[in-house]
Order: C-alpha cells, then structure tokens, then sequence
C-alpha cells in the first residue's frame, strides 16, 4: 500500500467514537486558540486589504469572513480567515519526532485546517462532533507529512505552513464530504499540485497569505475531487509527486502505521505560542523575560547581549534591524529589545511604532545572534535557546531555555488559553461575547450546530485599534453571555 492510500484509507475510516478522549481535550484547546488568532489578525492591515479584496464576491453568502462582517464563497472565507489566523504570527507550532527534522518543519498546523473546516461547516450545518473529527484528522494528516519529509524542503525555502497545510486541510474537508477513498485520493492529488509558498516572504503580508492560500486550496480540492475532477492517485509517493519534487523523498516510516497511533496532538505534540512572534524566537524571550525580573534589568545598565542557538535559527529569524512589526516578528534583537524594555511581549508591543522607537532601535544594536556549538551539537528537535546579558559594571547574567511556555513541556492550561483568547479576542468582540465564545468552544464535541459560535464570531462590526494595540470604538451587539455555563468541564493542560 502507497503512502497515499495510507493516508486516505485512515482518513476515510476514522469515526469520532475512535477518538481518545485526550485527543478531544487538545482539540478544543487548539480550537480555541485557532480562532483567538484569527480574531485578532483580523485586524492587521494585511487582512484589511484581504477582506477589501474579498468582497467582490459577497455575493456568494456561504461562509463567515471573522472580522470582516460579510460572508464569501467557502473557499474564498477560508483564504480569509486562514490568513487572518497567521497574521500576527501567534498561532500554534507542530513539534519533531527526530532531532534531524527542524522542529517539525515548522508548520502551523491549526490554521489551515481550521479555516477549511469553518468554511465548509457552517453551509453544511455541521454538529460540533463531526467538526471537530475532521479538524483532527486534517491535522494528524498535516503533522505527519511535515514530519516525515525531508529537512531540505524548508531549509531550501519552501513554507510547509503553506505546502503541507493545504493536504491537511484537504483531507479534513474530504472528511466533511464523506468522500471515498478514491476522491480522497484525487482531492490530495489536487492539493498538492496547488501547494507553494516561500520563505522568502516572512516578513511580509504575503506570509499570512500562505496559509489562508492552503485552506483555500484545501477547500476548492475537495470540492472539485467530489465533483469527479481527476488527478494523480499516489501523489505523495510517486517519482514526479510531492515528496521526491519538493523535498528529494521522505522518511516513509514516519507515516507508516503511524496515522492516529497515537495522533500527534499527543505525541510529540503541538506548542501553543505565548508571542505573536516565529517561533524559533519564543525560547529566548522565554529566557530574557526571566532574566529581566530576577535582576530587575533595565536597558540603561546593559552592554550587550548575546543570544546563542542553532544554525537553523538565523535561517528563519532573518531580520538583525526591523523597520516594520512584521520583520519584528522574525528579529531576534527586537524580541530582546522590546522584552527588555517593557517587560512583556504581547500584541500591543508588536507594531510599527515599536520597532521603530528610538530607544528600542538603540537597544537592537547590542543584541547579536549567534550558533552555540554546545546547542547546535544537542540537535535541533527544540529551539535551545542561551542568552548572555553583560552589564556595564562588569557582571554577566545568563538563562537557557529549551522550549517555551506552550510548548507541552510547560504546557499552557485552560485558563491560559483562555487569558491569550481575551487578548485576542477583544479587539474584535464585546466582553460578552468573548466569554460566551470560550464556552461554547469549551462545549463544541456537544453542539447540534455551529451556529451559535459562528453567530457570535460573526456578528459584530469590526472595531478600529489605536497605536498602543488597544481596541476602540462601537463594541458589536451581542446577547448578552450571562456566565454560567452550561455543560462546563475542567480541561487541563493542553
């Protein structure tokens, strides 16, 4: 059996009775975080642009554009909310089964998926069960095709968050469509002929775009392969397919009976961002935040500081002097400046007009990224971060940091979650409709529809933000939440 009949047999297969329930636990805590990030890159200009664009075809009223106040195509919602969700860079990160993988390739892997499955959810009324098995299924799907190819497709430069993600969120539509496994097979066919997206362009809005591009694909895949539309039915496997044009071949064994056994969600696992930032940055702020408030650190009393890692970091974190918020995300000495100099690293810190502050664009220039043989050595299935601050009066302190909070080693609970979402979530929503949003997430495996969710992510007007990141004008109109749940549970760490 091929690589892709393994992949489209599991994916045809697996029913929600199948599901763990630890696997359902993780899922709504992606889930809520998923579309958190959603809300808040739904006001980056980027997205603004996106949407202004989108809304030639309003008149196709299938889907929620989050943010946006309209509805579009289905695919076209899920090009939208899909690149809202990676605009700010803070939506969660897929880990490595092996030191050789780089982190997993550092897919994104809620995003794609989740825009997909909203997308197609809300016309085909779907209960929250079954979107919450196609979601997962597009994301083990996602996780473990990233994992198991080779290194040189992101080291060379292709974005897996935009390549990878679409045959995940391929699969998870196909799910949503009770497609057999022949159109399952085609629809990945299609997906993966449409896969692109270079790392050039972080940075950039074009990056976002990346992954509201895979859910698109994603949706329009599985739409034509359930309309007939032909196309290779071993696209992963064969000689001129996915893994040996994009990437030189695969680890086939890190597919092979691996698909659910056990899914990825729970091993190795899925890191939550606690920056909207890259990731391979989120170690080291980790580690300067520390060190700010145990020595109490102030910019005027530091020298230099020196941030040592692997050699795959500075292939992605590529900016040593941004000018904008965007090549902030992915600047080492501006995550050091801003954490030194505010003492947290949150959406309000991560603007044009902060990268561009005087003291902060002083303070960037003592900061200098470099390979530490010692870390570089270890592998890089984590993004071991060292980071030396030398001080005018001669003393050095320093802190390392392996992972970052969110990653499941220091895993962010529900309530964490749920204080990330609120951040989000308020420069779209009413504080209503916030929490009423965390409950019904937290409830979703018991909804009949999806309305109700959609309802409240949808139906407000967006508000503006002002230069310190904080939300301003008319608040949408929501029923008011009365905050007594209804069917709640403690979920704990996810």
């Amino acid at each position: 059996m091929g690589l892709t009949q393994e992949v489209v047999g599991f994916v045809r297969r697996t029913r929600y009775k199948d599901m763990p329930p630890e696997v359902i636990r993780l899922a709504l805590g992606f889930i809520l975080d998923g579309l958190g990030v959603t809300l808040a890159g739904s006001t980056e200009k980027g997205s603004r642009i996106l949407q202004a664009y989108l809304r030639q075809f309003a008149g196709r009223p299938e889907a929620t554009v989050i943010g946006g106040g309209f509805m579009a195509p289905q695919a076209k919602a899920g090009l939208a909310n899909g690149a809202a969700g990676h605009a700010m860079d803070y939506d969660d990160t897929q880990l490595s089964t092996s030191k050789e993988a780089v982190y997993g390739l550092l897919t994104h892997p809620t995003v794609p998926v989740l825009a997909a499955v909203l997308a197609v959810g809300e016309k085909e009324r779907l209960a929250g069960d079954d979107f919450l098995l196609a979601y997962i299924l597009g994301v083990e799907v996602e996780c473990r095709i990233a994992d198991a190819v080779n290194p040189r497709h992101y080291q060379a430069g292709f974005h897996s968050t935009a390549t990878i993600g679409g045959l995940g969120a391929a699969m998870a539509v196909g799910k949503l469509l009770n497609l057999k496994e022949e159109a399952l097979a085609r629809a990945l066919g299609l997906a993966a002929s449409m896969a692109s997206g270079l790392r050039e362009n972080f940075g950039t809005m074009t990056k976002p775009l990346h992954a509201g591009r895979a859910a698109e694909n994603g949706v329009t895949a599985a739409q034509l392969a359930a309309k007939g539309f032909t196309s290779a039915t071993n696209i992963l496997e064969a000689k001129r397919g996915f893994f040996n044009a994009a990437a030189g071949g695969c680890d086939e064994t890190k597919i092979v009976g691996r698909l659910g056994r056990p899914y990825f969600m729970q091993e190795p696992g899925i890191s939550i961002k606690p920056y909207p930032s890259g990731s391979l940055s989120h170690p080291a702020q980790d580690a300067i935040l520390d060190l700010v408030r145990r020595h109490d650190l102030k910019a005027g009393d530091i020298e230099s500081v020196e941030v040592g890692t692997n050699s795959n970091v500075p292939n992605a974190l590529i900016y040593p002097m941004p000018k904008t918020a965007l090549e902030g995300k992915f600047s080492i000495p501006f995550c050091m400046a801003i954490g030194i100099l505010e003492r947290k690293a949150g959406i309000a810190q991560f603007t044009d007009r902060k990268v561009r502050e005087p003291k902060v664009v002083e303070l960037m220039k003592r900061v200098t990224l470099v390979v530490d043989p010692e870390l570089e050595a270890l592998g890089y299935d984590q993004v071991r971060s060292r980071v030396r601050v030398k001080l005018k009066d001669g003393k050095t302190v320093e802190a390392r940091a392996d992972v970052a909070k969110g990653h499941p080693l220091k895993p962010m609970t529900w309530a964490d979650l749920g204080e990330k979402f609120r951040d989000c979530a308020r420069l779209v929503l009413s504080r209503a409709a916030t929490e009423e949003t965390i409950e019904l997430v937290a409830n979703l495996d018991k909804m009949r529809s999806l309305s109700p969710l959609l309802r409240v992510l949808g139906g407000g007007r967006l508000r503006s933000v002002n230069k310190s990141g904080k939300a301003r004008g008319r608040r949408p109109r929501n029923k008011r939440w009365n905050g007594t749940p209804k069917r709640s549970r403690p979920l704990s760490a996810v």
